[in-house]
């Protein structure tokens, strides 16, 4: 062994080594953008101070240092785990086991991530046998130094040992499970370059089955052997550069390992690649946009041709008997995938391109494409042009696949996979892997659309009825439900096109249908559904249902029951294909009874604040007999109520909070009742006490400590001068611990309520002027605006802010409110994602004075930015 101080030295001197190599390569691959010949260089050099490091410790020249995983493979990244084996020939004594361990904490020392195993031959053979991961590590080993003879001898009985049939299906199992991981897409916002489906990992696999089942080490040879053509061998090294020059950047942006391209890294990662800003106003795309979008095309050709290419690996390493089903002239059946009938069959026939899927969606039998039809449909693509699509054969197959009553999710998903959906429809082909920097959508355009697809796919499925039954019960009772398919084909068509996508993507739906020979009636409502896809969501969230007026306006635009009802069900399907996070039962409510409504209005029972009243009051009346409320009980509470209450607020609220209110009037103290919200999910709240001016701004101090989402408020204030409102709140473990929430609720905010301590100052200044913002939203922040303006009647004033969200927002601007003594009457809480979208409807003194209403708009401002 050699002395500490020796040792000292070797650490000094290799560190400053590689140190300086490392940042001399990095610099280089910043100049001439080579990741090839970075990792290789980059290689070497730990190879060069491993090597220094085993000869300088003396080691015996019967063992190795063997590289495995991506070292043996000679591609180390800027800050790459650095895998290797010690390779013994036996159990190591006393002074062996002490040099290694000099060998280990010395490599550490050197700033290297090392992952290191200690084995003989047996104990590699056993691990490898026993865990896929060993045994690919295994595959790509190479000699660093030491014995080479021992090293072949772990190289043959390896290879010997290897069963490559086994070996395919374990690491087929193993990328199912990584793909699910990445939740079975390519397309996420911030993908992982290495491990999402697409990425290096795929091109990874191929290479490593191939070379198990000794088909070659390289696409070239892969080609060579007849299992992809030389273009495919070009497309996949292009790609295969290109994720490795994306990785490089990641590792040497972040100073470590780091493989997601996250948002806060895209936009630098994409100018050092020379992406930059294009375009203006509405059609700006951002340099990380533009490089992004390139990123899913790559990972989206990546996908298809590693189905292809394994696919062709499994077929020769498990021959199956070939026993064809024609399907008709052009198709077979084979073994529960569709075969071309020859090579050429697309060239000759450029309909079956379209045919192939028709007969996968009237076979479901039919699981996939066989390796020959997906490489058949790949180089006939390009014959997708203008005289193909004006087609009329061509039209009427593209129609009858939307009209298909079953397997138009998996369909229209393979047609944009295999790029014959974007061919087809040049518009969809503009917005294949755009991204979305809205703050509420987590997909790219195209892959929202094929949600939204989904969606309304599932109504007409009895086995999700149970999710959405209202919504499935209207669906089978919708004429030709097929054309909300191609309303949510075009509903997001046009957009980075620059101006208003739903007005773009009407004139797209319009010539789609006309094109298509759709009947006037069928082309009507798609372009209505197009142009007006946003509008019910709109009115639901952000004006009152109970004004008649909104109801009136909202009926004379949809016309009739059958736009309605269409119009409903696109809404539902485009809100929840935004984002997990963004759909709630709260939002199901209001869209439902605008929906309910408006069917009332368009049936000839106009709406009548009269008859609203009484209809309300009545039913109420009820709900409380039931509950064994005395007689007239009811009535001091009631007298102290405005109509607009009892407009405002369904017969259930009213019942509940009557009976929770009707014996504590005029107690001088603050009363806080909560239940599990009926219909609408979350907890609903209301609060009786004695007005004051920071009242609302209290409560949403309360909810803000306490980290409560409020998703609605309405502001009554009784004859008597007690405020009267009632919140509707969410908070992550609420459904878990409801009992406990609602009894904290209830004594804490009442409490609070009680106090004249001074409030607490809004998050935001909480935390030093800096709001604690998602990744996403510091990255894209959202420019805050706000806007006020008359209402229609001209009696209160509408309050509009949009911003990114954050924790105390709402509260922060009840605090400006406050400050101006300004009244809220009702509050519309609208959050997309990371955006908020808030409607207020108020008054006040400070609103009549046009100086003092742009200092009030100024404050706003100051308080919505981050």
């Amino acid at each position: 062994m050699l002395a500490p101080e020796a040792i000292d030295l070797l650490r000094k001197s290799l560190r400053e080594q590689l140190k300086n190599a490392r940042a001399a390569e990095m610099a280089a691959f910043q100049h001439d953008g080579k990741a090839e010949t970075l990792t290789a260089r980059l290689t070497r050099h730990v190879d060069q101070a491993l090597i220094t490091a085993w000869q300088t410790l003396q080691l015996p020249p019967q063992i190795a240092l063997v590289a495995v995983g991506g070292y043996g493979r000679g591609e180390l990244f800027p800050y790459s785990d650095c895998d290797f084996l010690i390779l013994l020939d036996g159990a190591p004594d006393a002074a062996l086991t002490a040099q290694l361990e000099q060998l280990v904490q010395l490599s550490w020392d050197l700033g290297l991530e090392i992952g290191h195993s200690i084995r003989t031959v047996e104990e590699c053979l056993s691990e490898a046998q026993a865990d896929i991961t060993v045994q690919t590590c295994l595959l790509e080993a190479r000699l660093v130094c030491g014995n080479p003879l021992i090293y072949a001898q772990l190289q043959r009985r390896y290879f010997v040992a290897l069963d490559p049939a086994a070996f395919f299906q374990a690491k087929m199992l193993e990328m199912q499970q990584r793909h699910v991981k990445y939740e079975d897409t390519p397309f996420s916002l911030e993908p992982n370059c290495k491990e999402s489906p697409g990425g290096m990992r795929d091109l990874q696999v191929i290479l490593w089955v191939a070379k198990a089942a000794g088909l070659g080490n390289s696409w070239r040879e892969l080609a060579t052997r007849g299992l992809i053509t030389d273009a495919e061998a070009s497309t996949l090294l292009e790609k295969e550069h290109g994720f490795k020059d994306i990785r490089a950047r990641l590792h040497i942006q972040a100073g470590r390992r780091e493989d997601r391209l996250l948002f806060d890294v895209q936009t630098p990662i994409a100018l050092s690649m020379g992406f930059q800003n294009t375009g203006s106003g509405q059609n700006a795309l951002r340099a990380s946009e533009n490089l992004m979008q390139r990123y899913y095309w790559a990972a989206k050709s990546v996908t298809l041709l590693n189905t292809i290419l394994l696919q062709n690996i499994e077929a020769l390493l498990f021959p199956q008997p070939s026993d064809p089903r024609p399907l008709n002239p052009r198709f077979d059946d084979v073994g529960g995938l569709i075969d071309i009938h020859g090579d050429d069959t697309f060239i000759r026939h450029p309909p079956a391109m379209l045919e192939v899927f028709l007969l996968m969606s009237e076979h479901q039998e039919i699981k996939g494409m066989t390796a020959r039809t997906m490489r058949g449909l790949w180089h006939a693509r390009k014959q997708i042009d203008a005289d193909f699509r004006r087609n009329p054969v061509n039209r009427a197959l593209f129609l009858k696949i939307l009209q298909t009553p079953q397997g138009i999710t998996h369909t229209l998903r393979r047609m944009n996979q295999t790029n014959i959906l974007g061919r087809y429809l040049p518009a969809f082909r503009g917005i294949v892997g755009q991204m979305q920097h809205d703050l509420f959508h987590v997909y790219t355009v195209d892959q929202h659309i094929m949600m939204v697809v989904r969606n309304v796919r599932r109504f007409t499925m009895t086995e999700h009825a149970h999710e959405y039954p209202f919504c499935s019960q209207l669906m089978a009772n919708f004429e030709k439900p097929w054309l909300l398919y191609v309303g949510a084909l075009f509903h997001d068509i046009a957009k980075g096109r620059g101006g208003d996508h739903s007005i773009l993507g009407k004139a797209d739906a319009r010539q789609f249908c006309v094109d298509h020979n759709m009947l006037a009636e069928d082309t009507e409502l798609v372009v209505f559904l197009v142009e007006q896809h946003l509008t019910m969501s709109q009115v639901a969230q952000k004006q009152d249902l109970s004004d008649p007026d909104v109801v009136m306006r909202f009926a004379a635009l949809v016309g009739d029951e059958r736009h309605l009802t269409a119009l409903y069900l696109l809404t539902v399907c485009d809100i929840r294909g935004t984002s997990p996070k963004v759909w709630n039962a709260w939002k199901g409510k209001l869209l439902e009874d605008l929906y309910r409504l408006t069917l009332r209005v368009l049936g000839g029972d106009a709406p009548s604040v009269d008859r609203e009243l009484i209809n309300h009051q009545q039913e109420a009346l009820a709900a409380l007999r039931l509950f064994g409320l005395p007689p007239g009980a009811h009535l001091a509470f009631w007298k102290q109520l405005d109509v607009a209450y009892f407009l405002r607020n369904d017969a259930s609220d009213i019942a509940w909070q009557t009976r929770s209110l009707y014996d504590k009037l005029d107690s001088g103290r603050a009363v806080v009742k909560c239940r599990i919200a009926p219909h609408a999910g979350g907890l609903q709240v209301v609060v009786y006490t004695p007005d004051r001016a920071d009242l609302f701004a209290r409560i949403c101090s309360y909810f803000d400590k306490k980290n409560f989402s409020i998703l609605d408020a309405k502001i009554h204030t009784t004859h008597d001068g007690y405020a009267l409102d009632t919140f509707l709140v969410t908070e992550t473990t609420f459904e878990k611990n409801y009992r406990d929430i609602i009894s904290l609720v209830e004594h804490e905010l009442a409490e609070l309520l009680q106090s004249q301590a001074e409030l607490a100052a809004p998050d935001k200044a909480r935390t030093g002027g800096h709001a604690r913002l998602s990744r996403l939203s510091r990255t894209f922040p959202l420019q805050p605006s706000v806007d006020l303006r008359p209402d229609e009647r001209g009696q209160y004033y509408l309050l509009s802010i949009t911003a990114n969200d954050r924790n105390g927002l709402l509260y922060a601007i009840a605090n400006v409110l406050t400050k101006y003594r300004i009244n809220l009457h009702t509050a519309k809480v609208m959050t997309l994602g990371e955006r908020v979208e808030d409607v207020f409807l108020v008054d006040g003194q400070a609103l009549n004075n046009i100086r003092t209403q742009i200092q009030f708009e100024s404050e706003l401002l100051d308080a919505l930015r981050i």
